[in-house]
């Protein structure tokens, strides 16, 4: 199995940690908090534990799981004989640029260095690390323990020894990979659900339905398990908005603009489930 280093113990680094140690994988994961690294390990043991409650595997299980996860906050400790590192940092270029010169410097030679990032292509990282032909996007889905699917991203100087790595990497872990041969804002499902979602948005703001309306007619006429709006709440009202802003800015496409009532949520704080109300209100 691969060798892998995770660098960023929130949420998403947590659990692409604890989702390869459930197949058997050997993970450091590095954060620069101690605080924030035991949090999101006792979070993905009450996910495990939710498991052993419902028969899905043993109490033997859930502690050699979290035996393959050595927590550090000392980067050069986290990837010394690491083979793959998957970044999941912060969504910021000057942040993440940093870390991939740092990574470049510290792992092997012949480690590949990955991102997780949906937003941020490789292309702009990989000229720091002095080896391009061995970056790739690696974008998985949230929360990682439930979502199947992983991205693998190109960049223009990724060797197709380097995709083919990722791409068993990710059936190592026990998700399904599909291959992006060249990099786009929005990789496939975002960019199809920013199309689908968006104009769910021009819907709303032009007073055509009412948000629970939208919703009900996506999930009732398209079978989707969730509407857009409700599908914001779950994953973040700010994630949304800020993924929007950059496709705009990006692209300085007016199609592309985010919803002013989008806007108003998130500047008021109406985030969705994380904080109790977003265009539902949730009990906290």
């Amino acid at each position: 199995m691969t060798r892998l280093a995770v660098v960023g113990g929130g949420f998403m680094g947590s659990q692409i940690a604890t989702q390869a140690a459930l197949h058997g994988i050997d993970v450091r994961l590095q954060d620069v908090s101690e605080e924030q690294l035991e949090k999101s390990m006792e979070l993905n043991r009450g996910h495990l534990r939710r498991r052993v409650d419902k028969g899905r595997m043993t109490e033997t299980d859930l502690e050699d799981t979290l035996a393959r996860i050595r927590t550090t906050t000392d980067l050069a400790q986290s990837v010394t004989d690491a083979e793959a590192v998957i970044e999941a940092i912060v969504e910021d270029l000057g942040a993440k640029r940093d870390l991939f010169a740092q990574l470049g410097a510290l792992a092997p030679p012949e480690a590949i260095l990955a991102s997780n990032s949906s937003t941020i292509v490789i292309s702009k990282l990989a000229d720091v690390t002095g080896r391009p032909q061995l970056c790739a996007n690696m974008h998985f889905f949230s929360p990682v323990l439930v979502m199947e699917l992983c991205e693998v991203v190109m960049g223009p100087q990724t060797s197709e020894a380097t995709a083919e790595r990722c791409l068993e990497l990710v059936r190592e872990m026990g998700r399904t990979p599909v291959l992006l041969r060249k990099e786009v804002d929005g990789f496939v499902v975002n960019r199809i659900l920013h199309a689908a979602t968006q104009e769910a948005y021009r819907l709303l703001d032009s007073g055509v339905a009412d948000f629970k309306d939208i919703d009900i007619a996506v999930e009732k006429g398209l079978n989707w398990p969730l509407g857009p709006f409700r599908l914001g709440d779950f994953t973040g009202l700010d994630i949304t908005y800020h993924a929007r802003k950059h496709i705009y800015e990006t692209t300085g496409d007016p199609a592309s603009k985010p919803s002013e009532r989008l806007r108003e949520k998130v500047e008021k704080g109406e985030l969705g489930r994380k904080t109790g109300k977003g265009w539902y209100d949730y009990d906290p």
